[in-house]
């Protein structure tokens, strides 16, 4: 597992999941954000920027390559 740590406020739990995502309005399509989380908030992030149309792509933080 990785030393990261999970990217929702105030968790301090190891990361299990990445998360990238980009705001279509202000970034280009090769622009890509990351956030990682634990298990307990993987869905509430991904829930957070799905909500706000954000493309997304999800998968375990041990996965060499994100998904996309």
């Amino acid at each position: 597992m990785s030393d990261a740590t999970c990217s929702r406020a105030g968790c301090r739990d190891g990361a299990a999941w990445r998360i990238e995502w980009r705001n279509p309005r202000i970034h280009t399509p090769e622009r890509r954000k990351t956030w990682v989380a634990c298990d307990a908030h993987v869905d509430y992030l991904r829930g957070f920027l799905t909500s706000r149309s954000f493309p997304i792509d999800v998968s375990p933080l041990s996965d060499p390559e994100p998904h996309r």
